[in-house]
């Protein structure tokens, strides 16, 4: 199975940049393609996420919010 991540964050979050860098080392690690969008592009995702970022999936499913766990994160990408 071939995972996905996405992060969602916006310009000048510290914790936004904190999981980037672990999700960044992760998928290099493991060979998994990730993404990031910011919620400030997109009305209905700065509604639903504002308070909540960074928001990390993983399929489509939400994994995590604030912080990424790198322990997690690898355990939800393990085959």
């Amino acid at each position: 199975m071939t995972h996905e991540i996405l992060l969602l964050g916006k310009p000048g979050c510290h914790l936004c940049d904190d999981a980037r860098e672990v999700i960044a080392r992760v998928a290099q690690d493991l060979a998994v393609p990730w993404t990031e969008r910011s919620i400030l592009d997109d009305p209905d995702l700065l509604a639903q996420y504002g308070e909540w970022i960074p928001v990390t999936f993983v399929d489509g499913v939400q994994h995590d919010y604030y912080r990424v766990d790198e322990a997690r994160l690898r355990r939800a990408l393990a085959p």
